[in-house]
């Protein structure tokens, strides 16, 4: 069973995912396959994070060279910004894997990743290799290296600090070292078990010209990536715009690009090029023995090919197929195997897919799938057998497939591990992943994730074909639509609120939103916590149906030895199994439904916290997205969102702060009509509190009543000393008092896009800043304008308060909490 495990992850690990379960077979992509047949060379590009490829060099690669091409991002950006929802950490990571799987299926390239979580700006490799871990990122891009065998590898940025980002340039460093240790065999000697060390030819930096920095010039080699694929029906540029425009998360929709157009190289290790970024590599099928006789017989179906009819050429793929088979070279052997018998089956007219007929099973059901298959061609196609993952083989003998007939196979295929992410299956450090199982390292998605496998005889040879198990339904307005199938654990207890907060001795109601995905009956509970209450020790429940939600109460309130901190646990039985597990599903069209399972818990959180009697009433504008009105909601605040009409004509008198959300000056362009709205609130009394923006496409260069611009300096180091510059400022004594202390306990950093060129105007409560670097007084600026105030600030409260950071909190209160004034707010007319 372990060799059967291993030889599936190694089958799986070159796949990219499709959203449907058959590749496509028109007659571009079937001579696509047929050029791609006759290529043996590989490229694997190397960067930092999701959006960092170079997609027309991608495109150009493996679409135009038909080069087996990769690309390795270290992280999956995990530690960026959402512009489209108010995902954070693990869950932006998750997302942007499936934005970058669905770049590569546009683009042609696979992708990979190792276990660096991405956790936020990094000013310098130095700072980033120690909080990754640096031998176990290496070991990770080793593993990469000697399983997918590149012949050329290629850096987005250089070693010397000019990509701006630690994790950038980190990536390179590590991908010198790479270069080298993947070839020496006393390198993570224990992955030789599996791989061979492997040394590639050359180590290239793909030079740059954007961001103001031009690291290109005309002596470095060039390669012309702007053509036209007559196949494709576009150009490289086209296709390249449409897998970057991918990236939504990060709003990175691209302009296509058409014409000419080079990229320049810098060979960093081994043989510089001269004519060709593979000058010195054999990529025709000589460079494998017996290997000539395979490329005459390819060349010749490839000259004889009849675009009408491509079924012809199957009995000469298939006598190519044998002879591949016999291969001693055991990687090409199983790369064009693979290729192989996807185009038999293309050119044979044989389509197949396996999906279920529910969207989610629990572990350890059956699940129901349907098995289809059509012979488009009139070809003897004869299905002989079929498995299912860890499964054994199931022959069905002596089925014929007519002509344009569609065949449907019932299946039961037990359902046998939850689809958590693999890399979420444990917690982590800061830096790294924790993976359990080792040779899992590099996929983009769970290798061992639910798939049929069946065997056809074509054309008297035996031909395995693999298809992911997917739910597939009919959408109303969308039409035919292929998910990935959900595996759940029997029931699932969702915590209402990731944190709760108590502002001194209160009760407060946690809520536990359960789902049973079995019928049965049971309890649930709240592990107990020294020093909290607790009431009710367990509820209990019967008679639940498949499906069936629900939700459990329980009071919890702190004693008077509580921790100022802790993890509250639900742990939820049915039918004698135990689970603490959630659910949580995030849905986007342009990528596949993405669900995982974290920890039912919630973090409680005791904080000495004053609120102003005065402010109870929050207005808040959305931005690009975040959690901040669910934190203020949880001290109680009463936050309404605010629409544009409500902006514009209503009584924002009533409001006693209105706030912002992060990037609202970037996303939401109706602001730049609004803002004299919210600065005359300001002027007749109001307090108008802006949190971050980046200084890209602003809607507005005045966002205060007095000028300053969004600069691009930051604070990465989230303990960072802050020197309080102005002590008496009500923005640090009111209602709070504010100290170091309350700067304990950041995550990720204090802050980004931090102000400049201030208005002397305004008042600077904070400086602060990285090691090594000058104090920066952009982090909070604050002015009385009118009988009002306008706060900005960017310290990066999105991420705090829904970690229950308890100064995080407090310094919020005060900022939505204006001193009183002898002249109350004016009530608007």
């Amino acid at each position: 069973m372990k060799l059967k495990y291993l030889a599936l992850v190694c089958l799986l690990f070159a796949n990219t995912v499709l959203a449907q379960t058959a590749p496509p077979a028109n007659i571009g992509a079937v001579k696509q396959s047929l050029n791609k047949l006759q290529v043996l060379g590989s490229v694997l590009y190397i960067a930092a994070h999701p959006d960092d490829e170079n997609t027309r060099l991608l495109t150009y690669l493996a679409q135009e060279k038909h080069y087996r091409t990769g690309y390795l991002a270290l992280t999956r950006g995990d530690g960026g910004q959402n512009l489209i929802g108010n995902e954070q950490s693990e869950l932006l990571g998750l997302i942007r894997t499936q934005e970058l799987l669905a770049a590569r299926r546009v683009d042609g390239a696979e992708q990979f990743f190792t276990r660096a979580n991405d956790f936020g700006f990094s000013k310098g490799p130095e700072e980033t290799l120690k909080i990754w871990d640096r031998e176990k990122i290496l070991g990770d891009m080793v593993w990469v290296i000697r399983r997918f065998r590149p012949d050329v590898m290629i850096c987005r940025f250089p070693t010397d600090g000019r990509g701006g980002h630690g994790h950038h340039t980190s990536s390179a460093i590590l991908a010198q070292e790479a270069f080298s240790a993947a070839a020496d065999p006393k390198r993570f000697p224990e992955q030789l078990q599996y791989v061979q060390p492997w040394q590639a030819k050359r180590l290239l930096w793909n030079t740059f010209n954007f961001g103001g920095n031009n690291t290109t010039a005309e002596d470095q080699f060039k390669v012309d990536v702007g053509g036209y694929n007559p196949l494709l029906g576009k150009s490289y540029g086209e296709i390249a715009a449409e897998s970057r425009s991918n990236h939504k998360t990060q709003g990175f929709g691209s302009a296509a690009q058409r014409g000419q157009s080079f990229e320049y190289f810098t060979t960093i290790l081994g043989d510089a090029p001269k004519t060709d970024l593979m000058d010195g590599v054999n990529t025709t099928w000589g460079r494998v023995p017996g290997g000539e006789e395979i490329a005459s017989e390819i060349a010749a179906i490839k000259k004889g090919f009849d675009d009408e009819h491509p079924e012809k050429s199957v009995q000469g793929l298939v006598q190519v197929l044998g002879q591949v088979e016999k291969l001693q070279d055991t990687y090409w052997r199983e790369q064009k195997t693979k290729e192989l018998s996807e185009l038999i089956l293309q050119c044979a007219g044989l389509w197949v897919e396996a999906s279920t007929s529910e969207p989610t099973y629990a572990v350890g059901d059956s699940m129901n799938v349907r098995l289809q298959m059509i012979n488009r061609s009139g070809l003897n196609l004869k299905p002989e057998s079929f498995s299912a993952t860890l499964a054994d083989m199931t022959v069905i003998k002596g089925m014929e497939l007519n002509i344009n007939q569609l065949k449907t196979i019932a299946l039961k295929v037990k359902a046998e591990k939850t689809s958590q992410p693999y890399w979420l299956e444990s917690p982590h450090p800061i830096g790294t992943y924790t993976i359990n199982n080792e040779t899992k390292v590099g996929n983009p998605e769970n290798p061992d994730e639910p798939r049929i496998w069946i065997n056809f005889s074509v054309a008297g040879k035996e031909i395995k074909v693999s298809r992911k198990l997917m739910y597939k339904y009919v959408d109303p307005a969308k039409g035919e639509i292929y998910q990935p199938v959900e595996i759940t654990p029997p029931i699932v207890a969702n915590v209402a609120s990731p944190v709760y907060v108590f502002a001194g001795k209160q009760q407060k109601v946690v809520q536990l939103n359960l789902k049973a995905f079995v019928a049965g009956s049971g309890s649930v509970s709240l592990q107990p916590i020294a020093g909290w209450s607790i009431t009710r020790a367990k509820i209990t429940f019967t008679d639940k149906k498949k499906g069936d939600e629900w939700s459990a109460q329980f009071i919890v309130s702190p004693t008077d030895n509580q921790q100022k901190s802790a993890v509250l646990t639900a742990v939820a039985e049915i039918n004698g199994k135990t689970s603490s597990l959630g659910i949580q599903r995030i849905r986007y069209d342009h990528i596949p439904n993405i669900t995982l399972f974290p920890p039912a818990q919630a973090k409680l959180v005791s904080i000495d916290l004053k609120l102003n009697a005065g402010t109870h009433k929050i207005g808040y504008i959305a931005g690009a997205g975040d959690l901040v009105p669910e934190a203020l909601k949880q001290v109680g605040y009463d936050v309404h969102l605010l629409t544009e009409n409500e902006i514009m004509t209503g009584n924002l008198s009533e409001y006693d702060a209105i706030i912002t959300g992060v990037r609202a000056f970037n996303v939401n362009t109706r602001l730049v009509v609004e803002q004299p709205r919210l600065m005359e609130y300001v002027k007749r009394g109001g307090n108008l509190v802006v949190q971050y923006n980046t200084f890209n496409n602003l809607v507005t260069g005045q966002i205060g009543p007095y000028p300053f611009i969004v600069g691009n300096e930051r604070v990465t180091d989230e303990n960072a000393k802050v020197t309080f510059t102005n002590p008496n400022s009500p923005l640090v004594t009111f209602p709070n008092k504010i100290t170091q202390a309350d700067f304990d306990g950041w995550i990720q950093e204090r802050g980004l896009y931090f102000v400049d060129k201030i208005d002397p105007k305004y008042q600077t409560p904070f400086e602060m800043n990285d090691n090594g670097m000058a104090p920066n007084n952009g982090a909070m600026i604050t002015t009385d304008y009118g009988q009002g105030r306008f706060v900005y600030t960017s310290l990066d409260f999105f991420r705090e308060l829904p970690a229950g950071v308890p100064g995080a909190y407090r310094l919020f209160v005060n900022m939505m909490s204006a001193p009183p004034k002898p002249v109350k707010l004016k009530k608007e007319k």
